[in-house]
């Protein structure tokens, strides 16, 4: 976000004032951070906003305080930008471009970058975070729209695009999908708005945004195929964009385009390590929006704030390298939809699993992996000092260790993964033989660069220590001939070289002495000897330096020339370790191989587990998951499955159950079931919960029928749909209209194999109109004590909904469960007299199947009894029982 306007007021600036005008005019939209000596300093508006938001004491540079300032010291800066960039400011740095000491004048200042949300590299970002910079533009017909999206921290470029009437919301779902931390805008688009806005309908584009706080406009002449496109092609030296799969793709080489000019306008001009922007299609994986991501908490929980043990990411990540957790996070919000490659990586895993030694061998070798492709673009963008490129030349010394270890595993796609492994050893090799094995944390100490590297290096290094002992000799020398005993040579970055004799023994100095500085309680002296060594130890620490950079940018070259290498291995261990991650967790959580059928609609799963909840239970020590079995087919079998029974009983988690095992089979893992059928599903579409937007005029009833129009508009016959709970946020009979309209539109016009959990179980009765829909509740048992949930799914229908029950075991208290219990059959007797009515005035010609909203009282009393456990009933419960049952037929 933009800081508040900042304005310099006065014409009577300072020379160094007059500097930071200039600069804060060339960067008006960022915060800017202005050296001075030892600290960045922030003046009028960009101080009070840095003072606000970093907590810090705010100043004025003059008595009448109207020029407010801030700082925090240069050397612990990359917190402080870190905090701002976290909260969605852009930052510009002013750094001094020469000497202080040995300026002539003002020292001269240039902003030397430009720091943003998505263009900063932040070093607590979470390894298997992206850290995405989007770009979306918008044709002028609104019919077509390209997304792009480029990680700067990993090089990971890719885009895509989309044609027809929804082109917009579809990219803006794609963004949203990928949570980028910085979307660039073209200056004159406006999202959503316009007469929609002006009706107070919803404003559905500009929601999809909400979760990107920062939005940056950008002129619009750079969202032109005239500029994006050639810029594209010259920085990658491309005669064409085919080569890339942008042929005829214009919207979406003009997203990564603008991209590129971002970079640039951000200070970012080395970015060798970019990969080349990859084109995909959308409709190549299983698709998952936002709203599906969410409610299935595959990547981040479903409220924020909560324990990441509740995602599904956390409960797969047992990746040993960066590059394969980020690589799970990918496949998870993209699972493949392609028969053969799902079967390939089974395949891998499968032989992966049964050989224990291969794998352990494997997973042992993957842990010396650092994050090869961070470092990478930490030695691109010249952020990496010499400690950055010893961790990188660690990491490149385990790939012939890696790739060993992959003998053992020769078969499909671990061969392929093996055969062209490039172990970088030249490049490791040479890391090694120029810096140090424990270099100091910053370059230009003179001991980051091995000996024997350069000659002059070495004979400095010499009489850089030499100069040191004929120091310490200079001292005991000077003691010995004044007899000051508590004589000391010393050294500071003012005053260089000096001799310090207390006042107490002023009387014994020698004449040859130069007063240099006077303290409190001594002084302070220099000596011609002296002047001349600190000449030739000063020299040499500055020659020191500079040989150093310059040896240390030759290494950078040489490493980023093989830059494609190391992005083309750092893909191969993301992919190992993926497999060999799955292979572990079905190893040891007893996971089994699905079977793939490419050309079925079948979705069967026998004893199957929530893979999250199962590991929080056996976590917690708090139990076992109780497994479920499910089958739907559109087909050949059911397509609709209607689940009741009571809430709290596991109808939700047996909904997010199936989406996962979907889920986790298509990303080419195994499952947690005893066996598996599952023909493609093309996407999956969920609504689950509760939520609302009040800030957009969205109720919870809203939003639940916007989430369900957008699944009976979009749904196909492959699809997979999960529905729970709807109409929940309006009256009873409008829900349930709702849901049983909702039902039939599923099964008739779709097609699409669908769970649908619901109270209203007065649906169950459409398994008399409907052929494939089958009845399903969750199983529960009633006891004196209250009800027991048994947490399995049986066929059949639930008789009545138990909210009381649940009400009851929740705590209310007893008048009120006693009084709900009266009105509930006060209603069900109202409602019984009402269907009794109804029966006398139907014409003989009337439909032989009877649509009514609540069961009749007898039919309860018959279904309770048929449900009845008689062999586990003492004569007590038995007694009781009956006096219940008569009481009702009573009343």
């Amino acid at each position: 976000m933009p800081p508040e306007k900042t304005t310099v007021e006065g014409n009577k600036l300072s020379p160094m004032m007059q500097q930071f005008a200039a600069a804060k005019a060339a960067h008006p939209d960022a915060l800017l951070f202005f050296r001075m000596g030892d600290f960045y300093e922030l003046f009028y508006d960009d101080a009070i906003v840095a003072s606000r938001e970093l907590e810090l004491t705010l100043t004025a540079r003059d008595r009448e305080r109207q020029q407010p300032m801030c700082g925090v010291p240069y050397h612990a800066a990359e917190g402080y930008l870190q905090r701002l960039l976290r909260k969605g400011y852009r930052i510009a740095i002013c750094e001094q471009m020469e000497d202080p000491k040995l300026a002539k004048g003002i020292v001269k200042r240039e902003v030397t970058r430009v720091m943003t949300p998505g263009t900063a590299l932040d070093p607590t970002a979470a390894a298997s975070e992206n850290t995405f910079l989007a770009a979306l533009t918008v044709g002028a017909d609104r019919k077509s729209s390209g997304v792009a999206m480029l990680d700067l921290s990993t090089g990971e470029f890719r885009t895509t695009e989309f044609r027809g009437a929804n082109a917009v919301n579809l990219a803006l779902e794609e963004v949203a999908r990928n949570r980028p931390r910085e979307i660039l805008l073209p200056a004159s688009l406006h999202l959503g708005g316009g007469q929609a806005e002006l009706n107070g309908e919803d404003d559905t584009e500009a929601d999809l945004l909400s979760g990107v706080r920062t939005r940056t406009p950008v002129e619009d002449w750079v969202f032109t195929s005239e500029y994006a496109l050639p810029l594209l092609q010259n920085h990658y030296r491309a005669h064409s964009l085919e080569g890339f799969g942008l042929a005829g793709k214009t919207s979406a080489g003009i997203a990564a385009g603008a991209l590129l000019h971002y970079l640039r306008a951000t200070k970012h001009e080395e970015i060798e390590h970019l990969d080349v922007p990859r084109f995909y299609e959308r409709t190549t994986c299983l698709e998952l929006d936002a709203v599906s991501v969410r409610n299935l908490e595959l990547v981040e929980p479903l409220f924020s704030g909560e324990n990441q043990q509740t995602t599904l990411c956390y409960a797969l990540d047992a990746c040993r390298t960066p590059m394969g957790k980020r690589l799970l996070r990918a496949v998870i919000l993209r699972p493949s939809i392609h028969a053969e490659e799902i079967e390939t990586r089974h395949k891998a895993v499968a032989q992966a699993k049964n050989d224990l030694a291969a794998r352990e061998r494997l997973r042992r070798a993957l842990e010396g992996v650092l994050d090869l492709e961070r470092l990478l673009a930490r030695l691109a963008l010249d952020s990496a000092g010499p400690r950055e490129v010893v961790a990188l030349g660690r990491t490149l010394a385990t790939l012939p260790t890696i790739h060993d270890a992959l003998q053992d595993l020769q078969d499909g796609r671990w061969s392929a993964l093996k055969n062209n492994f490039d172990t970088l050893v030249d490049v490791c090799t040479r890391i090694a033989q120029v810096i140090v094995e424990e270099p100091p944390l910053r370059l230009g100490e003179g001991d980051s660069i091995q000996p024997g590297v350069d000659a002059e290096l070495d004979e400095l290094r010499g009489l850089s220590r030499s100069g040191r002992e004929a120091i310490a000799a200079i001292e005991e020398r000077e003691r010995t001939r004044t007899g000051i005993g508590s004589l000391k040579v010393r050294f500071n970055n003012v005053f260089g070289y000096y001799l310090e004799i207390t006042k107490a023994n002023l009387a014994n100095v020698p004449t040859d002495y130069e007063r240099k500085q006077t303290l409190v309680n001594a002084e302070r002296f220099t000596t011609p000897e002296l002047k001349d060594y600190e000449r030739k130890i000063l020299t040499a620490q500055e020659r020191l330096g500079e040989i150093e950079r310059r040896i240390f940018a030759a290494l950078r070259r040489e490493v980023l020339d093989a830059a494609p290498r190391m992005r083309d291995t750092a893909r191969r261990l993301a992919e190992i370790d993926l497999l060999a991650n799955f292979a572990h967790l079905a190893a040891l959580r007893g996971w089994t191989q699905p079977e793939v059928i490419a050309d079925s609609t079948v979705l069967e799963f026998a004893e199957a587990r929530h893979p999250v909840v199962e590991l929080r239970l056996e976590e917690n020590g708090t139990g076992r998951f109780i497994p479920n079995s499910g089958y739907l087919d559109s087909d050949n079998g059911p397509s609709l499955a209607l689940i009741t029974g009571p809430n709290m009983g596991g109808k939700s988690t047996y909904l997010r159950m199936a989406a996962l095992l979907v889920i986790l089979a298509q990303s080419g893992s195994f499952v947690p079931a005893a066996a598996m059928k599952l023909g493609l599903v093309d996407r999956i579409f969920t609504r689950i919960g509760a939520s609302d937007n009040v800030a957009r005029g969205r109720s919870t009833f809203m939003v639940e029928m916007t989430e369900t129009a957008a699944i009976l508009n979009s749904a196909t016959r492959r699809s997979l749909v999960l529905l729970d709970e709807m109409g929940r946020g309006t009256a009873t009979y409008d829900g349930l209209s709702l849901a049983w309209a909702t039902v039939e539109h599923l099964h008739e016009r779709i097609g699409a194999r669908t769970l649908f959990a619901t109270h209203y179980h007065e649906l169950t009765l459409l398994e008399e109109k409907l052929t494939r829909l089958k009845n399903l509740r969750v199983a529960c048992r009633e006891t004196p004590q209250g009800i027991v949930f048994l947490h399995h799914v049986e066929s059949g229908a639930a008789d009545r909904s138990y909210g009381i029950e649940v009400a009851k075991l929740a705590g209310l208290p007893r008048e009120v469960i006693a009084r709900a219990r009266a009105v509930l059959k006060m209603h069900e007797k109202a409602e019984s007299a009402s269907i009794a009515a109804a029966g006398q005035a139907a014409q003989p010609t009337a439909p032989p199947m009877q649509m009514t909203i609540f069961t009749p009282l007898s039919q309860r009393v018959v279904d309770r009894v048929r449900e009845l456990d008689v062999d586990r009933m003492t004569p007590m419960e038995a007694l009781q029982l009956l006096a219940e049952l008569k009481r009702e037929i009573a009343e």
